[in-house]
């Protein structure tokens, strides 16, 4: 089973007043680094087999946060970067929500294609299908991060929920928030959603517990009835 840490960028100047999309040298701004160097402390302790980021210059500063001190290096996977707004990009959100496509983007964003742009469906697809591969790549017993943007976490987590995309809405991912999901062979199981604070160390299973190896008669797939003990 992999486990797959997805961490959204932290703030940069244009973040909340403006979609900023794939607007060149948008950088972390001094809350937004501080933020990442905080992410990068609270995880710290956790062993990471990769850490992967979005190209866009907000994300790869927040990951190179994460990495400082390790021996992982950051590596860069275009699927992860930030939906292609098209004409939207770097315009104020209070005057894209008088934009007529602005509701279809809030109750059906399976519908949903930016002028210009990409569709929503087309982003969903391209980021779960860099997840499959790199759980692959790094195998089952695999801790790894990747950063990336909120319209792209929230779809990987729909699709972790087995929720179809008009419901991604429901999800947030706020700056520098950390979202984890373990996969497994049957299913997904999501860890931890838009988690700003608190221990990590129980993000990597211990050998031979029962969240590892799924405990006596059951499988890594299992969900346990009743609640179970926690995963730490």
């Amino acid at each position: 089973m992999t486990t797959l840490l997805l961490a959204r960028h932290g703030l940069t100047h244009l973040t909340g007043p403006v979609l900023a999309g794939w607007t060149p040298d948008v950088h972390l701004n001094d809350a937004g680094r501080a933020q990442a160097e905080a992410l990068g402390a609270r995880l710290a302790s956790l062993e990471l087999d990769a850490i992967v980021s979005s190209p866009l210059e907000r994300c790869r500063e927040t990951a190179q946060a994460v990495a400082a001190g390790r021996v992982t290096e950051v590596t860069t996977d275009e699927r992860f970067g930030e939906c292609r707004y098209g004409d939207w990009t770097g315009r104020p959100i209070a005057e894209l929500a008088k934009d007529p496509l602005w509701p279809v983007v809030q109750a059906h964003p399976s519908a949903a294609r930016f002028p210009g742009g990409e569709s929503l469906p087309e982003v969903q697809h391209r980021a779960v299908a860099a997840v499959r591969e790199w759980n692959e790549r790094l195998g089952p017993k695999a801790v790894y991060l990747v950063c990336s943007h909120g319209d792209v976490i929230k779809a990987i987590v729909a699709d972790a929920l087995g929720l179809h995309l008009d419901q991604f809405q429901r999800v947030t991912a706020d700056p520098a928030s950390l979202t984890a999901i373990r996969y497994t062979p049957l299913r997904p199981f999501v860890l931890r959603l838009n988690d700003v604070g608190g221990d990590v160390t129980g993000l990597r299973p211990a050998e031979g517990s029962a969240d590892a190896d799924g405990g006596e008669n059951l499988t890594v797939s299992d969900a346990a009835v009743g609640g179970g003990s926690g995963t730490t």
